[in-house]
C-alpha cells in the first residue's frame, strides 16, 4: 500500500500541535465540509500528515500519522460524517510559516495556497518533502 500525504488545519485555541504532542493521539473530529470529509475517507493507516496551525503565525508545526482510518464521527448530529485517529510523530525543528510556503515556486499548486479554507487536504510527496526540508 502506498503512503499518502495530507495536511490538517486547526485553530491553536481549539486544538494545537502542543495538545497533540501532550495527548499522543487524538480523534480528528468535527470536520463539517464535504470536500474535507471526502479526504478523511481516503486516509489510510500509516499515511503521513502535516499539522498546520491556522492562528498566528500560520504554520506547519509538525508531523502526525494516521493510526485509524475513517470511522463514524460521534460528535456529528447527522450520519455520514467521519473522523480519523492521528498520532504525533515529531515537531518540525522550525515551523514552516505560510509566507515561506507562498515564497516557494515549487509549492504554487499546493492545495493550501489554492483552496486555503479547506481543513483537510491532500499533499503531494514532493510538497511533503519540501515542507520537511524547510522545517529543518
Amino acid at each position: 500500500m502506498t503512503t499518502q500525504y495530507w495536511l490538517v488545519k486547526s485553530e491553536p485555541g481549539s486544538y494545537a500541535w502542543t495538545d497533540l504532542v501532550r495527548d499522543g493521539h487524538t480523534e480528528w473530529t468535527g470536520v463539517r465540509n464535504f470536500a474535507a470529509r471526502n479526504h478523511l475517507r481516503q486516509m489510510k493507516r500509516g499515511d503521513r500528515v502535516l499539522f498546520y496551525e491556522s492562528g498566528a503565525p500560520k504554520a506547519v508545526m509538525g508531523i502526525a500519522q494516521v493510526t485509524r482510518a475513517a470511522f463514524e464521527d460521534k460528535t456529528a448530529d447527522e450520519p455520514g460524517w467521519v473522523a480519523v485517529e492521528l498520532k504525533a510523530v515529531k515537531p518540525l525543528k522550525t515551523p514552516v510559516e505560510l509566507a515561506a510556503i507562498k515564497a516557494e515556486p515549487s509549492m504554487k499548486q499546493m492545495a493550501l495556497l489554492r483552496i486555503s479554507r479547506l481543513s483537510v487536504q491532500p499533499v503531494s510527496a514532493a510538497e511533503f518533502e519540501r515542507i520537511l526540508e524547510l522545517g529543518k
